[in-house]
């Protein structure tokens, strides 16, 4: 089984996320955020937080996962953090995450089968956060915000170097110029599929010989 992406419900957290956030805080990045979850169908969305940080990306996170039923769990470094960040989500209306205390790439060790994560550029962890996450069997979709910080868009091989390892593949990568810079990659899943090859069968125009390819 295998991430399915769903218009229709990316579509209603995106509404939804630009009817909660009255006030465009992150220049889109929280609307963008909300309709990839949601349209992802994210079971388990992770994200991590410091003192000091913008809100905006928490709330799309939270309408998606309303969307889902997904669980979404935010990482805060200390107690000071915490109160601070639930404050504001309670400022915001928005439903409040399950917030976990400590060093990210600690708790990844305690986090199973993420399927949706949002990091944040300006910490120098976030690339040690990436890699020791574990990922869901279903792949999953990351997300680096405030990515143009940290000079241009991540290359394939930068988020290769991160994701891959063991039965992990990069689908594709790509880098948004959204609020300050959005660095998104899919990583596919695993199992069921891979080593796997299929037959494509191609007709030529000219001869009107049926020719078989696999891949």
């Amino acid at each position: 089984m295998k991430l399915v992406w769903s218009p229709e419900t990316a579509s209603k957290a995106y509404i939804d996320t630009i009817k909660s956030c009255e006030a465009p805080l992150e220049s889109g990045v929280a609307e963008l955020v909300a309709a990839m979850a949601a349209g992802w169908n994210a079971r388990l969305v992770v994200e991590t937080w410091s003192r000091g940080g913008i809100i905006a990306t928490s709330v799309g996170l939270a309408v998606a996962s309303r969307h889902t039923g997904g669980r979404h769990v935010c990482v805060v470094p200390d107690e000071a953090s915490r109160s601070e960040y639930l404050d504001a989500i309670k400022a915001a209306s928005a439903a409040p995450p399950e917030v976990i205390i400590g060093e990210p790439e600690l708790v990844m060790e305690e986090l199973e089968g993420i399927d949706f994560m949002v990091v944040d550029c300006r910490r120098s962890d976030h690339s040690k956060v990436l890699s020791t996450a574990k990922l869901s069997s279903r792949g999953a979709v990351l997300v680096c915000k405030n990515a143009a910080s940290s000079g241009a868009g991540a290359t394939p091989s930068r988020w290769r170097s991160v994701v891959e390892g063991g039965s992990r593949r990069l689908v594709r990568s790509a880098f948004l110029p959204v609020g300050k810079g959005l660095d998104i990659a899919h990583v596919a899943s695993t199992g069921g599929g891979k080593g796997r090859r299929r037959w494509i069968k191609h007709w030529d125009q000219r001869s009107g010989e049926e020719i078989v390819i696999r891949r």
